[in-house]
């Protein structure tokens, strides 16, 4: 396997890791570093994978440079080698909304994380990352993603997930694909706060969506993330026929 890196938004580096194995087309497993004077990672990838990220963050910049490690929510392609980066990277703290700290990350963590609380801004110096709570959606208790306020970058995690091997960045409607991949999977939590969770984040205007599987949008985002709650809605009103 190789991991391809894109700069997909100034200072903004898409790494993505192909695994044909999974799905009918195979699956893209797909990490973010937000380059500033506090480096960010979003999303660490398996540890296994983890060779392969912290050689795509060598590429970009010294590996022990970099200050914060987040994820969308606990699963091991978000967070697997959490505590390989930690040990990477002697400075770097974990960050996470404070529900998911107290749950999981104050025990699975090698150092103490940062507990985020909601709508809480991390200056990274050059670039500002806003917490956004979004429990259940797409999935687990814990869940929230994360918007780059200087460049109106949305990290959005599982949301608009699709198979195969796409570019790294388009501007092409990605939903179909997205529901394509929903139905395959059937990955997202159907709860009455999932539309309106997701309708939230069209609010924020976002000028493209890094997301953790297939390729990242750029374009009307906010049509998108309410075309996306709308699917969503659909398939709460048909589990409850």
């Amino acid at each position: 396997m190789e991991t391809d890196v894109t700069e997909i938004a100034d200072g903004i580096y898409r790494f993505s890791t192909f695994v044909p194995e999974v799905g009918p087309t195979g699956f893209t497993f797909n990490q973010f570093l937000v380059d500033a004077e506090e480096p960010l990672m979003f999303h660490t990838g398996l540890r296994g994978m983890f060779p392969l990220v912290s050689g795509a963050i060598a590429g970009v910049m010294p590996v022990e440079r970099l200050r914060w490690i987040t994820f969308g929510h606990l699963e091991a392609d978000e967070c697997g080698a959490m505590n390989e980066l930690l040990a990477a990277a002697p400075d770097a703290v974990v960050a996470h909304d404070a529900l998911g700290c107290m749950v999981s990350i104050d025990d699975l963590a090698d150092r103490p994380p940062r507990p985020l609380g909601p709508d809480e801004v991390l200056d990274l110096g050059g670039k500002r990352i806003r917490n956004v709570d979004t429990p259940h959606v797409p999935h687990g208790w814990d869940a929230h993603v994360l918007y780059e306020e200087t460049t109106g970058t949305l990290f959005c995690g599982d949301l608009m997930s699709q198979v195969g091997r796409g570019p790294a960045i388009t501007s092409d409607d990605v939903l179909e694909a997205a529901a394509q991949a929903e139905d395959m999977f059937l990955s997202t939590c159907l709860t009455p706060q999932t539309g309106a969770t997701i309708r939230a984040l069209a609010e924020l205007q976002p000028a493209r969506l890094a997301i953790m599987h297939g390729s990242s949008f750029e374009g009307d985002c906010a049509a998108a993330l309410m075309a996306l709650a709308d699917d969503y809605d659909r398939r709460v009103a048909a589990a409850g026929e």
